[in-house]
């Protein structure tokens, strides 16, 4: 029997991300000892776009966490872009991290006193010093594909939570990264800039054939994706 269409595209895809047996405990070998991640297994292929859900406490945000390159696994094994990542040092695992993953939160965390524009460079900023050229066309093509084009030179603080979200997305994006982690994005805004946001995460996925994996608690939100993964007592389901 064929492969549905669907599923053969995604077969010809390169993985970004895998999880095998990851486990994490704090405070092993005490009487504190407790497991959060009871051996994950999860495998992201470029152009994926996977919710996250599960109950407060689940273990949503430290999987996230190791994902992210944040924090270590008590054991097993996490590929990011077909490098495996156990035996890399601190500053090999930030090169990673700042190359290969972008971060969306629920809370923006923009510079209010920093324009847009400026907002979505920090990143490269940060890595360069003073944005090229090359630098700031995409930055402004971003801003154009989130709507905001005309926003860029004005202060953070003067458009609503909503674009301020959005820049978030384009701050992210700036790096061109290859896994776009995203936790609660929506978990702040109105229903309509809500949506919006998950547009723009359906576009980016399209557009820049980025794996994105969203941890969200709104079921309507992960109904939309291409297929949800639910985390229950440090297990996934």
């Amino acid at each position: 029997m064929s492969e549905p269409a669907g599923e053969l595209a995604l077969s010809h895809r390169a993985e970004i991300l895998r999880l095998s047996g990851i486990t994490r405990a704090f405070q092993p070998g005490t009487p504190m000892e407790t497991w959060v991640l009871k051996g994950i297994d999860l495998r992201l292929l470029a152009g994926e776009l996977v919710a996250l859900t599960g109950p407060s406490g689940s273990g949503k945000s430290t999987l996230l966490n190791q994902i992210g390159l944040l924090d270590y696994p008590t054991s097993g094994q996490l590929w990011i872009n077909g490098t495996e990542t156990a035996q890399l040092n601190d500053h090999e695992r930030t090169e990673l991290r700042n190359r290969a993953i972008g971060f969306v939160f629920q809370f923006h965390h923009l510079i209010h006193a920093f324009t847009v524009l400026d907002n979505v460079l920090m990143p490269l900023m940060i890595r360069h010093g003073k944005p090229s050229p090359a630098d700031r066309a995409l930055a402004v093509q971003l801003l154009t594909d989130m709507g905001l084009a005309d926003h860029a030179h004005k202060p953070a603080s003067q458009i609503s939570g909503g674009q301020q979200q959005r820049v978030a997305i384009a701050r992210a994006l700036v790096t061109r990264p290859a896994l776009l982690l995203a936790d609660e994005p929506t978990g702040n805004l109105d229903t309509q800039s809500a949506n919006t946001v998950f547009e723009l995460f359906q576009h980016i996925n399209q557009q820049y054939d980025c794996a994105i994996l969203v941890v969200t608690h709104d079921p309507g939100l992960a109904a939309r994706c291409q297929r949800t993964l639910t985390l229950v007592d440090g297990r996934m389901t």
